[in-house]
């Protein structure tokens, strides 16, 4: 009889594929998050309207002189995305990635809920909104080569 295959355990094959997806996010595009920021979903989005697509810099001139509730915050999530791409890209200097928000997308928080007066001793119910925001930046190179990998895989 043959010698019995070694079968491998199943802590190692899932330590193996999180150690992949590891280090498949080192390359990949940088995300920073914001949770539960006291301002309603809908005014977060008229500002995340503004920046989405464009590039870091003109992006940050946009949120700085914005007049929106949702302005400083977002300039600060930005400007903490710009330091985990700096952290995960050590070597690369910030002028020559050409960054720019991917994504950008406000979803709604917990809702704090409160009673107001109202006229004959009743209450109305008031709802104060938060939202959690996800800003995710990437370089414009990084487009360029996947734009080509993809046309010469179509072409064969």
């Amino acid at each position: 009889m043959e010698a019995a295959e070694k079968k491998t355990k199943r802590s190692v094959i899932k330590r193996e594929r999180r150690d992949a997806r590891k280090e498949a996010a080192k390359t990949g595009p940088t995300v920073a998050k914001l949770k539960n920021a006291p301002t309603s979903p809908r005014k977060m989005r008229l500002v995340a309207e503004l920046i989405r697509g464009e590039r870091v810099s003109k992006a940050l001139n946009i949120l700085k002189y914005e007049s929106k509730t949702g302005s400083f915050k977002l300039e600060k999530l930005l400007l903490s995305a710009i330091a985990n791409w700096e952290a995960k890209n050590q070597g690369a200097k910030l002028e020559e990635a050409d960054l720019y928000v991917k994504e950008i997308w406000v979803d709604g928080g917990r809702i704090l809920k409160r009673l107001r007066p109202a006229p004959q001793g009743r209450a109305h119910r008031v709802r104060k909104r938060s939202n959690h925001v996800t800003l995710v930046l990437d370089s414009m190179k990084n487009v360029g080569e996947a734009v080509t990998t993809s046309e010469t895989e179509t072409k064969e």
